[in-house]
């Protein structure tokens, strides 16, 4: 995978700011939704990464856990929109499209998009950190 470029990284820091500073405002509760939905980002990639780790074992595909991996994604897309993370929600909206129909992206598409597992992992686990200084 490439390098995240400079532009998309400020554009996702100023993102996070911003969304950081209202949840600063808001309630406990706020935040604790927000905690839950990040944590379940970070569930559904170790799933997710399981899934793959068996598909590349066993060369066989299993139609129930796409559909349970295209389900999970996309409600935690809608999730993350209803708590202002949209750049993360739409990683997961991406996602959950692709579980459930894994010719409706191009691969050049999907590079751009950047939707790795590590990477969705790794905003969650950053925006968590965040919400914790709070």
């Amino acid at each position: 995978m490439d390098a995240i470029n400079p532009k998309l990284l400020w554009e996702i820091f100023k993102h996070i700011q911003r969304w950081l500073a209202n949840l600063n405002r808001a309630g406990e509760e706020r935040q604790q939704q927000s905690r839950k939905a990040l944590r379940n980002v970070i569930i559904a990639a170790r799933e997710t990464s399981v899934y793959v780790r068996q598909i590349q074992d066993t060369q066989q595909t299993d139609h129930a856990t796409e559909r349970h991996l295209a389900k999970y994604w996309t409600q935690l897309g809608f999730d993350l929109e209803d708590l202002g993370l949209n750049k993360l929600a739409k990683r997961c909206h991406i996602t959950g499209k692709h579980w459930a129909d894994p010719k409706f992206y191009t691969n050049d598409f999907l590079q751009k998009a950047d939707i790795s597992l590590e990477r969705m992992e790794t905003l969650a686990k950053q925006i968590l950190l965040d919400i914790d200084k709070l």
